[in-house]
Parts: C-alpha cells; sequence; structure tokens
C-alpha cells in the first residue's frame, strides 16, 4: 500500500509525488530526489487510484510517475497525468518510461508540452538529469530523453530522398509549429499545409522497408497527433484561461468579435507591495509571489471564475464569463472569502520563516461588459472591456488589508443578505456622479 505523508513544505522547496508499483524503482527515486534540497517527495502511489487520491490530497507541484500501473499496465500513468493537469493545471508531470517508443511521448504532449517531461528509466540515473526535469517542469518547461527525441524524428533520418522544401516544412513539425504559424512562414493557408505535410507523410511511409509496419503507424498517428490538436484548438489552449478556446472554436468567433455579457468582475491587489518588494530579497520574494498566486488561483477556480490575468501583484478574474452564470455575484463574493482566508494560512507560515505577509484589497464590480477575442493568429488575449471593469479597479483601492469592496449592483445581485457596512459616496475616477459602495470589512 502507497504511503501519503502530509506536512508543509519549505519554501522555495518543489514538492514531487511519485507513483510506481514497483517498489525498488520506487525508493531508488525517492532516495535520488531526497538528496536534492530543493526538492521534498510529500508521498508515493503504487497504482491510478492511489496516484490520483495523493495528488488530489497533497497537491505537489511535481508529479513524477511511471506509464504502466495496476489495474491494468495500459498506460494508467499518462492518464492519470492528465487528470491531475485538469484538477489542477499548474502541476509540472514528469513521466518515466522504459519505453522509447514515441507513441507513449505523443499521448503525453497532444495538448501542449508545457510543464510536461519524458524521461527513460534505464538514463535516470546518469548525472543530473531526473532532477533538472523536475526543476523544468515545476516552473512550466519542458524536458524531454534524448533518445525519445531521437524516436520521434528516426523515420525523417532514414529517408533521404526529400527536397528541401519537404526538409524545411519537415522540421518546423517537428519544433512543433501548428499548421497557422506555417501557413505564415510559407505564405499559404492552414488547408494547403495539411495537404502538404499529409504528402510528406506519406513520401517517408513509401520508404518504409518490409517490416517497417511500426514507423507506418507512427508517422500516421503523428501526423493525426498534429491535426486533432490543430482542429481543436490548440494555439487558443494555451493563451487563453479555461474552457475559452473549445469556447470560441465551437460557436465560431472571429477576431475582434464582441459580445455582451452580464458579469462581476474581481480585482485584487496586495497593499504595500512596493514598500515589501524594496525591502525583500528579489528570489525569495518571486517564491512568494508564485504562491500567493497558486492561491488564488485555486479560490478563483473553487467558485466557477475565470482567472483573466496577473498583472505583477494584482489578480483579475470574472464570474460569469466566458460562460453564463446565474448567480456570478455570490460566486465572487464567495471566492473574495476565500482569496482572503487562503491568504492568512499562507501568512501564518511565512511570519514563522520571517517573511513578510501578504495583505489583499480586493474590488468587486457588477454589470455588463464586452468580451472579445483581440489580437492575431500568431498572439491572442480574450479580454473583458467596460465600466464594469473600470469600476472594480477603482474599489479594490478603497479596501484595506483584508477587506472586500462591493458596489451597489453586486450587493443588490446577491442572492441573499450579505454582511457589509455601506461606505459614503464615493468619487472615482472616470465617474462625474459619486457611486455607493459596501465593505464587507476584515473575515474571520
Amino acid at each position: 500500500m502507497a504511503d501519503m505523508e502530509e506536512g508543509a513544505t519549505t519554501a522555495g522547496v518543489i514538492s514531487v509525488f511519485l507513483a510506481d508499483d514497483n517498489l525498488i524503482v520506487r525508493e531508488g527515486v525517492r532516495a535520488l530526489l531526497q538528496r536534492q534540497a530543493d526538492l521534498d517527495v510529500v508521498g508515493v502511489a503504487a497504482d491510478y487510484d492511489e496516484l490520483l487520491a495523493g495528488a488530489e490530497k497533497l497537491a505537489p507541484q511535481v508529479l513524477v510517475t511511471d506509464i504502466r500501473m495496476p489495474p491494468n499496465f495500459q498506460r494508467e500513468g499518462i492518464e492519470a497525468a492528465k487528470e491531475v493537469r485538469k484538477r489542477h493545471p499548474g502541476t509540472g508531470v514528469v513521466v518515466l518510461s522504459q519505453y522509447d517508443d514515441p507513441e507513449y511521448a505523443v499521448a503525453l504532449l497532444a495538448e501542449g508540452s508545457a510543464g510536461y517531461g519524458y524521461l527513460l528509466k534505464d538514463r535516470i540515473a546518469e548525472g543530473d538529469q531526473l532532477v533538472d526535469a523536475v526543476r523544468a517542469v515545476a516552473t512550466g518547461g519542458t524536458a524531454l530523453d534524448p533518445a525519445i527525441v531521437d524516436a520521434l524524428v528516426r523515420p525523417v533520418r532514414k529517408e533521404g530522398d526529400l527536397d528541401p522544401a519537404e526538409e524545411e516544412l519537415l522540421n518546423m513539425v517537428a519544433a512543433g509549429k501548428p499548421m497557422k504559424a506555417i501557413a505564415v512562414a510559407q505564405r499559404t493557408t492552414p488547408e494547403a499545409v495539411s495537404a502538404a505535410v499529409e504528402e510528406l507523410f506519406l513520401t517517408l511511409a513509401k520508404g518504409v522497408s518490409a517490416g517497417g509496419d511500426g514507423a507506418l503507424r507512427r508517422l500516421r498517428m503523428l501526423h493525426q497527433a498534429i491535426v486533432d490538436r490543430e482542429e481543436q484548438g490548440e494555439t487558443l489552449s494555451r493563451l487563453l484561461p479555461g474552457g475559452l478556446a473549445e469556447k470560441l472554436r465551437l460557436e465560431g468567433r472571429r477576431i475582434g468579435e464582441t459580445e455582451r455579457l452580464l458579469v462581476t468582475v474581481l480585482m485584487s491587489d496586495i497593499r504595500a507591495y512596493s514598500t515589501i518588494a524594496e525591502h525583500a530579497d528579489p528570489t525569495k520574494l518571486a517564491a512568494q509571489l508564485n504562491e500567493h498566486r497558486a492561491a488564488m488561483n485555486d479560490a478563483i477556480l473553487g467558485e466557477g471564475g475565470t482567472v483573466m490575468q496577473f498583472v505583477g501583484d494584482a489578480v483579475m478574474a470574472v464570474f460569469g464569463a466566458p460562460f453564463p452564470q446565474e448567480d456570478h455575484a455570490d460566486r465572487a463574493v464567495a471566492a473574495a472569502f476565500e482569496m482572503h482566508a487562503k491568504q492568512r494560512t499562507i501568512n501564518d507560515v511565512w511570519v514563522t520563516e520571517s517573511r513578510p505577509p501578504f495583505g489583499l484589497g480586493i474590488g468587486l464590480s457588477t454589470g455588463e461588459a464586452a468580451a472579445a477575442l483581440l489580437g492575431s493568429d500568431e498572439r491572442l488575449e480574450y479580454t473583458l472591456v467596460g465600466d464594469t471593469v473600470n469600476l472594480a479597479q477603482r474599489l479594490q483601492q478603497f479596501a484595506d488589508a483584508g477587506e472586500t469592496v462591493l458596489s451597489g449592483p453586486t450587493m443588490a445581485s446577491l442572492s441573499s443578505p450579505c454582511d457589509a457596512v455601506a461606505l459614503p459616496p464615493q468619487l472615482v475616477k472616470g465617474r462625474d456622479a459619486p457611486v455607493t459602495a459596501f465593505k464587507l470589512g476584515v473575515q474571520p
């Protein structure tokens, strides 16, 4: 039975959860990781169910897992890793495998490579490959064993009858460039690029000798993976908040097209952050800011909100977009409560470590906003604009550390009365008339 060790990870240390059904391998990898001062194995698991339960309970920064585990010894590690990432998008994943078949690597990386690593077990003891991979995926990087990269392009290297144009196309495909980016580079259409890639793979397949069915299968699989990623909006998925890529793909929205939505916007800011930054070690402060952002992200997502952006020490989120929510105001208030609560918990730990605590001021504003996909095919941004957004920004400035300030429309939109104190009419930048606002105060 796997063991799960609860306990706070030291500041600046990467928490790791390890999954492998082989006890000897598992303990060997654990020992290898624990030798590093900046890595802490907080729990282990021996099968799919234990992996999911342990990762959910301990919320590690990085998951290190075998591919094949009980109950079926198929691709449990990869499937579990994807499920963990679905629940906790920021989790880094390193897959350890004894197979250099690129099919597994493609299955792992089909939705993007950021925060993923794929290493061969028989090479992890060589140098610092494993610990370097853990550090890389913890910050959103990618770590692939050179043997895997070689296996992915091996059919290409064996085939020598490609002309320069085909070689160039193949290099762009191998680099993971999406169809649209290749089309821009070649001044053609995505449809033409897709047809050229298909023809390229067919050309390579013709060079596979007898017994090369596996190579042919991999070529088809790689082509389909590329096509699927493009059709599913891989580019959007990497650039936009969760769920937006699928919504935009299904609805066929164009760049610059807007929709009007009734939403509640949340703006959060760290009080006296400039003073904190002036006296803090930059490296330690960056670690604090990362921990703060992760907690705020969890609080907002936990109430069904969409994190729009992190800008320095500020957080912007919206409830009611991109998908309508009748109770968006209630959700926003609940998220604000949870954000304050999570930050207090973090502060209690920081104080014991002689690190400065963060105090949050939060503003909530309810009303109509225009949502639009802005930019170009190469760089996109989902943006909310309108007076509702601006007012949320202004109201958070009236909130002291630990406080939340609501607009009048937010207060009126709540499904049940909220214990709040009415503020005197407030003059805010961009409005001629004073606005009505309410302060929730410091939460217990």
